[in-house]
């Protein structure tokens, strides 16, 4: 992997009037929201509520020093990361249901998230991380602008599940440095099943086109951390190893044989996924034979920096897979 030189984040070489511009124009969205690719068309500032089921009120679960996250995130002091409440995807298999469904969080400011941000970068957090950002995108650039000019200087991930508008996308250009969506499906039938999101492989495809055109393959600095690019994450599903390789596919022929993709492998059924009995083929976990398939493909098709569970697979070795 190349290294380098450390960058500035992107929001601070843009004007306080862009910046203003931004946050006014996503805002006005709310109103006739379509934050989202489900384009729902609520007005959201009369509390009427869409997909995410969320006026325009902000709610986040909580706020840490994740250590959790990919290691070009997390470093040694770990990735800021703020939960934001709800989710505009509706996956049946959620881990984290009782935020992204049951709306776990409380209710909070653009000026209040801005705190958060800078007290997770006096805990010497590498980045601030954003998880389940899209439909909270106006606090967020609002939030991101306050924190600026009280001496915010982290790098933004956008942590999401793809499911965006190329056209809100636009609007962070200049303001997000790392991309982080997790890229589910490339069969749309299977992501309305069990994923409730229609024309989502048609959809991530342009979405992943913009994030690509707007920040590239992903840089890391001299001590390996990331300051700008895209990281595709993929959760490889039980029976789903076509879907896998047809996002594989598309990320090294399409975007870049350099784009950074943690393939990961700890797939288990959670929420509906374990409970309801109409998605019974996904209430298990994946073999070593599915994810062996997988990484290979990512071989075939040149992918040079995969991060994958050498425990899933025949290579062993270093969790880092080379084309």
């Amino acid at each position: 992997m190349s290294t380098r030189p450390a960058t500035s984040p992107n929001y601070l070489s843009l004007s306080d009037d862009e910046f203003r511009a931004r946050a006014v124009e996503l805002r006005s969205r709310y109103a006739d929201c379509d934050l989202c690719a489900y384009d729902c068309r609520v007005d959201r500032t009369a509390g009427e509520t869409g997909a995410c089921r969320v006026d325009d009120t902000a709610y986040v679960s909580s706020y840490f020093d994740h250590h959790g996250e990919e290691d070009v995130l997390r470093g040694h002091n770990g990735s800021g990361t703020i939960f934001l409440a709800h989710c505009n995807m509706k996956c049946v298999f959620c881990q984290n249901f009782e935020t992204s469904h049951e709306a776990q969080g409380e209710p909070v400011t653009p000026e209040e998230i801005a705190e958060m941000a800078l007290a997770l970068q006096a805990k010497g957090c590498h980045n601030v991380n954003f998880v389940s950002p899209t439909h909270h995108s106006p606090h967020l650039v609002e939030a991101l602008r306050i924190a600026r000019d009280r001496g915010l200087e982290l790098p933004v991930v956008w942590n999401c599940g793809g499911y965006e508008r190329r056209e809100i996308l636009e609007l962070l250009d200049g303001i997000v440095d790392i991309y982080m969506p997790d890229v589910k499906w490339s069969d749309d039938a299977a992501a309305a099943r069990y994923s409730k999101a229609p024309g989502y492989w048609s959809n991530i495809q342009d979405s992943l086109r913009e994030m690509y055109r707007q920040v590239g393959d992903l840089s890391v600095d001299a001590s390996g951390l990331a300051t700008q690019g895209l990281l595709v994450r993929h959760l490889v599903m039980p029976g789903q190893v076509e879907n896998a390789k047809g996002v594989l596919s598309f990320l090294a022929e399409e975007l870049s044989e350099e784009t950074f993709v943690n393939v990961m492998a700890q797939y288990r059924p959670h929420y509906k996924a374990r409970t309801d009995e109409r998605y019974e083929d996904i209430n298990r976990g994946i073999t070593k034979e599915e994810y062996q398939a997988v990484i290979e493909h990512a071989r075939e098709v040149g992918l040079e920096r995969i991060e994958y569970d050498p425990g899933m697979t025949e290579r062993g070795g270093n969790s880092f897979l080379w084309g």
